[in-house]
């Protein structure tokens, strides 16, 4: 792939995309931290655009017809007096004019979906599981383009992309492409990161993506805070998928492993169906 110093062979790489993608993904992730920078310059270049197209393999379109729902009243739609009745009475009780947030409107947008991903990169972090961990962030950048959050966690949680954020989802899937893996697994402060990250949120479906073989490092236990997840998705690398699983059971998240990552795109789409 790379007959000569800072040169990269893209007939090459694509012939061995098609015959071998983990491993392919799995060094072009290498490339992108070498010593040689104009090597480190075209494997940037080419890592994103590979693994985006990639991703859009069984994209869901949107269908379907929109239906009324609740929403607070500062995001628009129609005032609903009925639902805002209360609202209105106690802030008169209170002497007080109601505030937008506290009266309720109805809307006809479809129900959205805003995701988190949580991806570890503890010292479990390698490089056929970052390749699959990029795959899974181009997947959620296609479905919840409006809202999705990356955070990236060992001890400590980081953000990669914010909920709202207009950095563009190739440069997301390259920061992840570029993580490598150390320190401990903090699993119970991610999952609370992972939350709050979603509390903003306008979707009416908030879902947590858990990348993660879920063997938790630190003192915390993660079961409590993955309870307190509107509702967690755990993908598990198929070699090591046992104490995620033990995880779910407890806590009631649905769960899968992954083998390879051209999987990753129909499996986030089934566990989110």
């Amino acid at each position: 792939m790379s007959p000569e110093v800072g040169v990269l062979d893209e007939d090459a790489l694509a012939r061995l995309l098609d015959e071998d993608p983990d491993d392919s993904l799995a060094m072009l992730a290498e490339m992108m931290t070498a010593t040689d920078e104009e090597l480190r310059r075209h494997a940037h270049r080419l890592a994103a655009r590979l693994v985006l197209e990639r991703s859009r393999t069984g994209r869901p379109a949107q269908r379907g017809t929109g239906r009324p729902r609740l929403v607070p009243a500062s995001r628009g739609g129609d005032l609903d007096l009925d639902a805002s009745l209360d609202a209105v009475m106690t802030a008169r009780a209170e002497q007080r004019p109601a505030h937008l947030d506290e009266l309720s409107a109805r809307d006809w947008g479809q129900a959205q979906l805003a995701l988190c991903l949580l991806v570890d990169d503890s010292g479990s972090m390698t490089g056929a599981r970052l390749a699959a961990a990029a795959m899974v962030t181009a997947a959620c950048a296609l479905r919840a383009p409006a809202e999705h959050a990356v955070l990236a966690f060992g001890r400590d949680v980081r953000p990669v992309r914010r909920l709202r954020d207009v950095t563009p989802p190739a440069e997301v899937v390259n920061r992840v492409l570029q993580l490598r893996g150390h320190g401990v697994t903090g699993l119970a402060g991610a999952l609370r990161a992972g939350t709050e990250a979603l509390a903003d949120a306008r979707a009416t479906r908030r879902v947590v993506v858990l990348l993660s073989d879920c063997r938790a490092t630190d003192e915390q236990d993660p079961v409590p805070a993955a309870r307190g997840v509107p509702e967690l998705i755990i993908v598990a690398p198929r070699d090591d998928g046992e104490a995620a699983e033990e995880l779910a059971a407890e806590s009631g998240a649905r769960c899968a492993t992954l083998g390879s990552v051209d999987e990753a795109v129909g499996l986030l789409n089934e566990l989110l169906n």
